[in-house]
């Protein structure tokens, strides 16, 4: 039996094309870029043309590309950088109810230190209030940090909106763009973004790597410390044919045209919604799936149904989706999103799962697994009755 893979909100299948020039790379391009002599200048070489495209598809510059272990240090070092850097002009932060746990800790972190940390709630569909913001940035506010698509549910932050709400102050603009980069279009010239984090396996690119922006004006304090690398701002022998592949994954997701790839998806959601009408079973949609949703994400509360034992029946037919963010979903702690959402005592905490589509999912898998995910949630909300 194969699997069907729905669940690439939590991680990617490599692209063929990735593996091939990760693996070309690891061949014969072996050198540390740090070195002078021909073999690092080759790896060096490699290095910038991945750090140009990476750039060029989000309208940076090249100097303003940080390669990184992935999203969470990405977020670590841009939140605690401008808490502990910035600390003399204000220490306020203002972030949202749903973030990561890589934004969200970070933040308890910097409460303990005596920061002034305000967290936007949001409301049923996943959206902060403008007005929320406005209030409640202060002349102490030094960041503002909120992520571009929401992990669990698929909320579309209006980003351009909020970078000019936040460039109108004092605070530094951090967006998480972790499921944002290769679903949404993403300027951060436009957006007057100041900082910005991704992680590459969630774009069909190698784990372990991601990059961050950061803005030319932005003066970062590094958080790995002991080398000469990407220009002092991230210590660490470069992984040279990781990020050879990520800049092969940015160059294809830069190919395709979003609002295409958005319809594909919100066909896929359609069809999935559709079996369920048919079969009857009684469910609810978490976040929505309107114009302001990525549509590669599905969260549904199915109704009287334990999250674990759906995800079991699922599992054992041979389907993979999940319960929520992979961050969280082998504890036994419930979604903090859906409590911001729907309050600590929604039945859709214990209720809810998550359908995550990527590009290489078909619509034969999709309907293959609408079918099955109608049956078995029809035959477990009967025998709840």
């Amino acid at each position: 039996m194969k699997e069907i893979y729905l669940d690439n909100a939590a991680t990617t299948p490599m692209s063929p094309k990735v593996i091939e020039k990760i693996t070309t790379e690891m061949k014969n391009n072996f050198g540390n870029a740090s070195s002078t002599y021909e073999i690092g200048r080759k790896a060096r070489h490699t290095i910038d043309q991945a750090r140009s495209k990476i750039a060029a598809s989000i309208n940076a510059a090249d100097n303003e590309i940080v390669f990184t272990s992935g999203g969470s240090e990405s977020n670590n070092t841009a939140i605690l950088g401008i808490a502990h850097s910035k600390k003399n002009n204000g220490s306020r932060i203002i972030t949202t109810k749903i973030e990561h746990p890589s934004v969200l800790e970070p933040m308890k972190q910097l409460e303990k230190e005596g920061y002034d940390v305000i967290y936007l709630d949001v409301d049923s569909d996943g959206r902060i209030s403008l007005d929320q913001l406005q209030t409640a940035l202060t002349p102490e506010t030094i960041l503002v940090s909120v992520m571009a698509v929401n992990n669990e549910i698929g909320t579309i932050n209006p980003l351009i909106k909020i970078g000019s709400i936040v460039a109108k102050s004092n605070a530094y603009f951090h967006v998480d763009a972790v499921q944002g980069l290769g679903n949404i279009e993403i300027d951060v010239k436009q957006m007057k973004i100041d900082l910005l984090s991704t992680s590459a396996h969630k774009i069909n690119g190698p784990k372990f790597l991601g990059f961050l922006y950061e803005n030319s004006q932005v003066e970062l304090p590094p958080l790995i410390l002991g080398g000469e690398q990407e220009t002092k701002r991230r210590a660490g022998t470069e992984n040279v044919p990781g990020i050879a592949g990520f800049g092969e994954a940015v160059e294809e997701i830069t190919t395709i045209d979003k609002a295409e790839l958005q319809a594909k998806y919100r066909y896929f959601q359609k069809l999935v919604l559709f079996e369920l009408d048919q079969a009857g079973v009684s469910y609810e949609i978490n976040g929505g799936v309107k114009e302001y949703c990525s549509h590669h994400i599905l969260n549904l509360h199915i109704n009287g149904v334990s999250t674990i034992l759906l995800l079991t029946s699922l599992d054992l037919a041979g389907f993979a989706i999940s319960g929520g963010s992979a961050c969280t979903a082998g504890s036994l702690e419930p979604s903090h999103v859906l409590q911001a959402m729907f309050g600590s005592n929604s039945p859709r905490i214990d209720e809810s799962i998550r359908i995550s589509f990527g590009r290489y999912n078909t619509a034969k898998e999709i309907k293959s697994f609408a079918l099955q995910l109608a049956k078995i949630a029809c035959k477990l909300q009967t025998r709840e009755k």
